[in-house]
């Protein structure tokens, strides 16, 4: 089994430094996110995880390959699907999967039979003969993924990969990759839907100002929504602070200004799980009417947003 290592990768592009310092590792048999900002570096390390960027500094391993010196070893190795691959629009669907195939040396034969699996596989079976400029994006983006599978990658890079794509389809997306990550790929995948892509990897690599992050260094805690069913019948209009915010500032003890208020709801930050579970005990104990207590963001999303803002802006209760 093949899986992803980078130590100290970094590439400039002049005065831009895309990637400073990336060092983590991707295992075998699982999917792994890469986390970040716009313009954090992602795109420019992934090329250079699938060999069409050489990197300035640093060391990639694709199983034991280095992408750099063996490029095409590392190919065959990977399955590359960008955010926008294109498509050659006079072709069908099953004509550009049959000559991606034929790229990698499959036959004809094989190329057809293969092309028709995966056709079938995400979901482009009745468009098969249609040319791939009619497609819409989300179509483009299965072509890309069926693309990217036709020579049954050991290692999968995916760039935005539901970008374009409806509800079922995105379902049908997180179902495949966790199936080829049980047989033992490497998936590696970007992208900014992180309440969604939480729900289907392993780990996530965080990628902040080019250089990846510990999220180890996060700042403790979790902020949580507070609902009260009272804060709701006074109306959706509630000037901060909000009843809300008050009733849950005074029942827990906290100053005013530790307590947000966001669409007539509490916003607070708690320093561990223990402590929010403290909370709602005294919530329910001083009388408040709890609708909903829950994170406000999940758990990517949280450790995203406190690696990119190390101080919480809604104040913090122990």
């Amino acid at each position: 089994m093949s899986g992803i290592v980078a130590r100290g990768v970094g590439r400039s592009f002049g005065s831009v430094h895309a990637v400073s310092d990336a060092t983590f590792e991707a295992p075998a048999g699982k999917i792994t996110g890469l986390v970040g900002p716009n313009g954090a570096g992602k795109t420019t390390l992934l090329l250079m995880l699938a060999s069409l960027l050489a990197p300035d500094r640093g060391e990639i391993r694709i199983g034991d390959v280095d992408p750099i010196a063996a490029p095409r070893d590392a190919r065959r190795l990977l399955g590359w699907m960008p955010d926008a691959l294109g498509a050659w629009p006079s072709l069908t669907a099953r004509e550009s999967i049959v000559t991606t195939a034929r790229l990698h040396d499959m036959s004809v034969a094989e190329a057809t039979t293969r092309a028709d699996e995966l056709l079938r596989l995400v979901g482009l079976d009745d468009l098969a003969g249609s040319p791939a400029r009619v497609l819409s994006r989300g179509q483009k983006q299965k072509l890309g993924l069926a693309r990217a599978l036709v020579h049954n990658p050991q290692v999968l890079l995916l760039d935005e990969p539901a970008s374009g794509l409806d509800p079922e389809a995105r379902v049908q997306l997180r179902v495949l990759l966790r199936r080829l990550a049980d047989e033992g790929c490497t998936v590696l995948i970007s992208s900014h839907v992180l309440a969604e892509l939480e729900e289907v990897i392993d780990g996530a690599v965080f990628l902040v100002a080019g250089s990846v992050v510990d999220p180890g260094a996060a700042p403790a805690g979790r902020t949580y929504r507070v609902r009260l069913a009272a804060a709701q019948e006074a109306g959706a209009e509630v000037s901060a602070p909000s009843a809300a915010a008050l009733i849950v500032s005074t029942a827990l003890g906290l100053d005013p200004a530790q307590v947000a208020s966001d669409r007539g709801d509490a916003i607070v930050h708690f320093v561990d799980d223990h402590a929010a579970v403290d909370a709602l005990r005294r919530l329910v104990a001083a009388g408040a009417p709890v609708l909903e207590f829950a994170p406000a963001q999940s758990a990517l999303e949280s450790t995203f947003m406190s690696l990119r803002h190390p101080s919480p802006s809604e104040g913090s209760a122990s």
